[in-house]
């Protein structure tokens, strides 16, 4: 990959313009000014259910198509993936997760070899909650840093945001500022900062 860095935003609400996809947004506005960014919204791209063929005939995948096709290439063209989930359930939205099952179909396309090219690429997270315990979004952080860790990825992270009503979000005077510096070049140790990234 080149030293330019290609971020795909994956929106996983089942709305527009919610908090999470507002945080998202305004930790954005802080990359540099040469980075490219993409975004997606799963709900609006129309991604169909993943059907498991691992045990069906041969357990190949077919080459996508369709949605499936845009979101694969787009996946595949970024050197940043950045899920953007809203706490559902203590975990990624539907949207999200079916997303993340297409992951699994992609390692066995012939040709694809969609792991080792995931491999060293960044994956982050982006979250709101409406719970007062931020702790009840570990499963979701949990789900996205095993992943990546699979994946081979460099795991950098979730930012954590309260809201529940669309906007309030941007009243996290905390979130909002580590959202400024979310997306900075790693430096060589992680940073850790309580309730907001993990």
């Amino acid at each position: 990959m080149s030293d330019a860095r290609s971020f795909l935003f994956v929106l996983g609400s089942a709305r527009q313009g919610g908090n999470t996809e507002s945080l998202a947004r305004a930790a954005a506005e802080h990359l540099e000014p040469e980075a490219e960014q993409r975004w997606i919204h799963l709900g609006e791209l129309g991604l169909p259910p993943f059907i498991d063929r691992r045990h069906t005939g041969d357990g190949i995948t077919p080459a996508a198509e369709g949605p499936e096709r845009v979101v694969q290439e787009a996946t595949l063209a970024a050197t940043d993936v950045v899920i953007a989930s809203p706490l559902y359930w203590y975990s990624v939205t539907a949207n999200v997760k079916t997303y993340l099952d297409y992951w699994s179909g992609w390692l066995r396309v012939p040709g694809l070899d969609f792991q080792p090219r995931m491999g060293g690429r960044r994956l982050w997270g982006v979250t709101a909650y409406a719970d007062t315990d931020p702790a009840r979004a570990e499963p979701l952080v949990g789900t996205l840093r095993i992943t990546a860790d699979y994946m081979r990825m460099d795991w950098r992270g979730v930012l954590l945001g309260h809201g529940s009503r669309p906007g309030q979000v941007l009243a996290d005077e905390q979130a909002l500022s580590a959202a400024k510096s979310f997306f900075a070049p790693a430096p060589d140790t992680p940073r850790d900062v309580p309730g907001v990234r993990y």
